[in-house]
């Protein structure tokens, strides 16, 4: 089972992600669950939605307190709440954000982190590209198909446009996949820096 979290504010499309991601993932023939957290869902407030994919029939209902993915849809909840709580070295992190990484003040995290777990993404930019809203859940969608590869791309889109119509859902579309190429970039980029410095490492050595 992969189980996904999703940290936002009311407004940005925390619980509708996580409803897509269920549905991708429904297009591909797998089981999947999506609900929100109990509490406050006022316009601003901090919300937490869920995500269950398994391949065979989901049974529990709980909160996810151990994610093997976390995205976070407002980068100003880094440092309110305890959101990394219950990662792993493992767990995929996705941040919306312009900023870098070395800039979030998240060194803990980072450390904890297996190379290639931790990416950003300006999803809000995107969003206000295509959209024109400031709501960045289906470009983080797009990201997350990419980081993951727990769900296609294409199973993304058609999520999409099975939620939003007209220009809304393809707006929403074009954010998503110019996230997914974004993330796909950014991990060969890791990768390409990894195997240099693995490189180097073997000529200091010879």
């Amino acid at each position: 089972m992969f189980q996904i979290r999703i940290h936002g504010r009311g407004g940005q499309g925390v619980v509708t992600a996580a409803e897509m991601l269920a549905q991708a993932a429904f297009y591909e023939d797998k089981f999947a669950q999506a609900f929100p957290s109990f509490g406050s869902e006022r316009m601003g407030a901090p919300v937490v939605a869920f995500c269950r994919i398994d391949d065979k029939e989901i049974r529990l209902r709980e909160p996810i307190s151990e994610p093997d993915a976390l995205l976070i849809q407002d980068p100003t909840l880094l440092h309110q709440l305890d959101i990394f709580s219950g990662i792993s070295p493992a767990c995929y992190v996705l941040i919306n954000t312009t900023r870098e990484i070395d800039d979030l003040a998240i060194d803990a995290v980072v450390t904890q982190l297996h190379p290639g777990r931790l990416f950003t993404l300006p999803a809000t930019d995107l969003a206000l590209k295509y959209v024109g809203r400031a709501v960045p859940n289906a470009a983080l969608l797009g990201g997350f198909a990419a980081m993951a590869a727990m769900v296609s791309i294409e199973s993304v889109e058609r999520a999409i446009r099975s939620k939003f119509s007209g220009t809304v859902a393809e707006g929403n579309v074009m954010a998503a996949r110019e996230s997914y190429h974004h993330i796909q970039a950014e991990m060969g980029s890791t990768v390409l820096g990894a195997v240099t410095s693995a490189a180097n490492q073997g000529d200091s050595h010879a």
